[in-house]
């Protein structure tokens, strides 16, 4: 058995925080502290998993040896390969595992990402890219519409009150005047969301749940189930009530919009579910309790040709539509540290937004 003692180099508690799965070996690769990720993973306590050859726990066995003779004789600063973790009762757990060195060479990180959440990590940091392009393109874009649309729009009033005489021709007059306000009214909705200062009060998400399944039936009365799907343990939390009202609407209302033809034959479903979930990624950062909310549909799924887009400004999948719904969910739903997303096949279509609660 190695000596399990804590090495003066690290505060290894603070492993405990990461969401990743942690061990720390010593230099024939013996475990001497495994954070609690790891241990809720394997399904042992650490004090069970000290001393054990890490090897045991990898499949195959052979790429971890070959690792950790290469750090042994210091080939390189750090390892990088896709492996499989054991686990009691359980079906082996593919991982990225990276090897690296400390600074007290008898000790070695090993870090293991589970390759589903690494997916989920990097398709999280490229939806966050994606948002902070989408609210800088947006405002260079009003800005550039903005003024040349009041321009066009004073012009057409000017030449109106010249035509009084000619109703024929006014009538192009109104046209340019209807059509520049509905695209003023379309720049005041890209940039409604980067305006509005966020009202904070405790949130019930069942009651923004029954006021969107409120304006839902109202709107669509016959043909369209809302069912209700609740954890009614699920704690008030800080948040923008109307903000979030909007967001799980627009949601909603863009499945509805999908449900037309089950509408009509009296077979269109949605289902409004929130549950709890506990130690939830979101990008690099670890929670001890997220909400989780769905609306699920079943529609005829989002269209493969902008299923990667969904969340851009002006991309929809129906005729008609501006393209502004799920764009200005996913803001507000983020400006609540939160994200949504889309999992989607014919007959099913879900939704999730996941916010933090703790």
């Amino acid at each position: 058995m190695t000596d399990t003692a804590v090495p003066a180099w690290a505060d290894l508690s603070a492993l405990d925080l990461l969401a990743t799965l942690v061990a720390v070996v010593d230099d024939a690769g013996r475990i001497v502290y495994a954070n609690h990720a790891l241990e809720d993973a394997i399904g042992l306590s650490r004090r069970n998993l000290q001393g054990v050859d890490l090897a045991d726990w990898l499949l195959p066995a052979s790429l971890w040896h070959n690792a950790l003779q290469g750090a042994q004789q210091h080939e390189y600063a750090v390892i990088r390969y896709d492996t499989q973790l054991r686990r009691l009762l359980r079906p082996p757990l593919p991982v990225h595992l990276v090897l690296a060195t400390t600074d007290e060479r008898a000790r070695r990180i090993v870090e293991m990402l589970p390759l589903e959440q690494q997916a989920r990590q990097e398709r999280e940091e490229r939806l966050l890219e994606q948002t902070q392009a989408n609210k800088a393109m947006i405002r260079n874009l009003a800005h550039e519409i903005k003024n040349p649309l009041g321009g066009i729009r004073g012009a057409a009033q000017l030449l109106q009150m010249e035509l009084g005489q000619r109703p024929d021709l006014a009538e192009y007059t109104d046209v340019i005047v209807h059509e520049a306000d509905r695209l003023q009214a379309l720049v005041d909705r890209l940039l409604e969301p980067h305006r509005r200062a966020l009202q904070f009060s405790d949130v019930n998400i069942h009651e923004v749940c029954e006021r969107v399944r409120a304006v839902l039936l109202a709107e669509f009365p016959k043909g369209l189930q809302v069912v209700r799907d609740y954890d009614t343990s699920i704690p008030e939390f800080r948040g923008d009530r109307e903000l979030l009202i909007q967001a799980v609407l627009n949601l909603a209302h863009n499945a509805a919009q999908a449900l037309r033809e089950r509408i009509a034959a009296g077979d269109a479903r949605i289902t409004l579910r929130t549950r709890v979930q506990r130690q939830v990624t979101f990008g690099k950062r670890r929670v001890r309790l997220a909400l989780e909310l769905h609306v699920i549909d079943n529609g005829p799924g989002v269209p493969d040709d902008i299923r990667e887009r969904i969340f851009y400004p002006l991309v929809s999948g129906r005729d008609g539509g501006t393209g502004l719904g799920l764009t200005l969910a996913q803001t507000f739903v983020q400006q609540h540290q939160g994200l949504i997303e889309c999992d989607s096949r014919p007959g099913h279509t879900d939704f999730t937004i996941l916010i933090p609660l703790a």
